[in-house]
């Protein structure tokens, strides 16, 4: 298996105008943070990158990515069906292949000297199979993302064979279904908003849509089906990732960026100069 293409999501009205925001990277410099994500796809080696975004937007897409544009495929997804929709709709631009898919919101900072997407390239290529990345939370985040159900795989540290796939579980249901060896009372393996998927995800999606075409698409009941048919893995401790859509994310973005970087000296002093006149006043 060698991953040369990714799939960036980036049709829901909520997100539409994140990806243009713009953020000072680790360089010390300013991008977007569409940008900053086809960054961590093409430095992880990916060759080719397919886009979905909502219509009328593709043009100022293009226009936040300056010169990534040229490795760059726009789809737009004419209808607003789901996140599992989005995802089917790339198939004919990513071909029969295994993909990175990465969501168009979302901030990756690595805890290695190797990006997140770089690290779960890795592990999807050596062990030839579909790879989640996950972070243990909290239950109290359960209503707001997918959760996985798995079980450590010996001698593989981070390493979670996946059982399970639910999307925003009551505390109950992940609590009968979820529960994971090792973690913590209360923590749950929490979806990361990164992925390797092999094209049998495709195949799922097209059967969940044909049964109920009048429904909203998900990804997380297809990746449900994936575990059951096709070996899948979960591995978490890739990093951190930071949502610029929730309240004050793109502040944590960016906060994160800084003090990862070139000026975390100049960030770490601008920080305490600011907690400081706040004692003061």
């Amino acid at each position: 298996m060698r991953i040369t293409r990714a799939l960036i999501t980036a049709a829901s009205p909520a997100q539409k105008t994140l990806p243009l925001q713009r953020l000072v990277d680790r360089d010390g410099t300013a991008k977007t943070v569409l940008q900053i994500i086809v960054a961590e796809a093409r430095n992880a080696g990916i060759e080719h990158i397919v886009i979905v975004v909502a219509p009328g937007t593709a043009d100022s897409y293009a226009g936040a990515l300056a010169a990534d544009v040229q490795h760059v495929q726009f789809v737009e997804q004419t209808e607003a069906r789901g996140y599992g929709h989005a995802v089917l709709i790339a198939q004919p631009a990513l071909r029969e292949e295994t993909f990175l898919h990465l969501v168009g919101d979302h901030i990756y900072i690595s805890n290695q000297t190797r990006g997140c997407a770089k690290q779960i390239i890795d592990i999807a290529e050596s062990e030839d199979c579909a790879v989640s990345a996950v972070q243990a939370s909290r239950e109290h985040i359960l209503p707001y993302v997918g959760v996985i159900g798995g079980r450590p795989v010996a001698g593989k540290p981070q390493r979670y064979s996946v059982d399970r796939v639910m999307e925003k579980p009551t505390p109950t249901a992940a609590e009968q279904h979820l529960l994971v060896p090792g973690l913590r009372v209360g923590h749950y393996l929490c979806m990361f908003g990164m992925h390797v998927l092999t094209p049998t995800i495709f195949d799922l999606l097209a059967a969940d849509f044909q049964s109920k075409p009048e429904s909203m698409l998900q990804l997380s009941p297809a990746l449900d089906a994936l575990a059951r048919q096709e070996r899948y893995l979960a591995v978490s401790d890739l990093g951190k990732r930071y949502d610029t859509g929730a309240t004050y994310g793109l502040l944590a973005a960016q906060l994160a960026l800084g003090l990862d970087g070139t000026d975390r000296q100049e960030v770490l002093a601008t920080i305490a100069e600011l907690l400081l006149q706040r004692r003061i006043d």
